[in-house]
């Protein structure tokens, strides 16, 4: 990746170059997002908004001949959290408006119910073959149309991440992993994701599947209190393998998400010391 980071870098022509060929292969054009963030990162929305404009262009052609503007939505999503965290530096206010964008891929499912549909349509087939419980599809589609939202915020999040290292690797060397440890959400940013959090839960204003969006950037202010732990600890990396391992339950992620609320009062890595040289 630093190799790309540096081609692309050298000149407005070659992150052309790179955009438009990345964009034209499935699944790796969702590097071009995070190409398009480096340089609004590192030279501002004036220089990116020229490389954006290219980078558009495969992106349109995906909607034009599968008909899925996803990796459409996703480049514009990360477009912008690249210019807000240039503007503001602040990746934790960054987090909260990646929000944003797992709305903006739920609402054109919405708008668009046909491209799940089929997946339904399976789904029902397959219950009334094996006599299983009919569910409500109805609930279902609501809930399977958030978690798709909230896929592509955890992947604009972990684009976006990208190209930050891929900046502060060219630029400015350690500084991704000084501001990713430091990353946490303050208190009054923690009270406004708890209280959309209940008002989801219970179906009041938002509809209840939408707690994912607002766990999402606790969740990474959780990984990142674990990695800025290790770290100030200046414990083997291998733990830091084991968490991840242990992050497929779901009672691991909670865990996350509680501390990284508990962190917003304590702050944990301001009252851990460093062990002795």
């Amino acid at each position: 990746m630093r190799g790309l980071a540096e081609f692309v870098m050298k000149g407005r022509k070659q992150a052309i170059m790179a955009v438009m060929l990345l964009g034209l292969v499935p699944l790796v054009y969702y590097l071009s997002p995070a190409i398009v963030g480096l340089i609004m990162l590192r030279k501002g929305w004036r220089d990116a908004a020229f490389v954006l404009a290219w980078a558009v262009l495969p992106m349109l052609g995906w909607v034009v001949a599968v008909g899925d503007p996803i990796p459409l939505i996703v480049l514009l999503g990360v477009s912008g959290l690249a210019l807000l965290l240039r503007e503001t530096e602040s990746l934790e206010f960054t987090l909260v408006a990646a929000v944003l964008v797992g709305v903006g891929v739920e609402i054109y499912f919405r708008l668009q119910p046909a491209t799940l549909d089929l997946l339904f349509e399976q789904m029902e087939l397959y219950l009334a073959t094996n006599n299983l419980p009919e569910l409500q599809i109805d609930d279902l589609r609501d809930v399977f149309t958030s978690i798709i939202g909230a896929v592509y915020m955890f992947l604009s999040i972990v684009l976006l991440m990208l190209a930050r290292w891929m900046q502060a690797t060219l630029f400015n060397p350690g500084g991704f992993q000084r501001e990713f440890h430091a990353l946490r959400v303050e208190q009054k940013v923690a009270l406004l994701l708890l209280g959309l959090m209940l008002l989801a839960n219970y179906g009041v204003v938002l509809p209840e599947p939408w707690v994912m969006y607002f766990v999402l950037p606790l969740l990474f202010s959780g990984l990142a209190l674990v990695h800025g732990v290790v770290a100030k600890k200046q414990m083997p990396s291998v733990w830091l393998k084991i968490f991840y391992f242990f992050m497929i339950f779901s009672v691991v992620i909670q865990l996350v998400v509680l501390l990284a609320l508990v962190d917003s009062w304590y702050n944990f890595r301001q009252r851990i010391t460093s062990p002795p040289s």
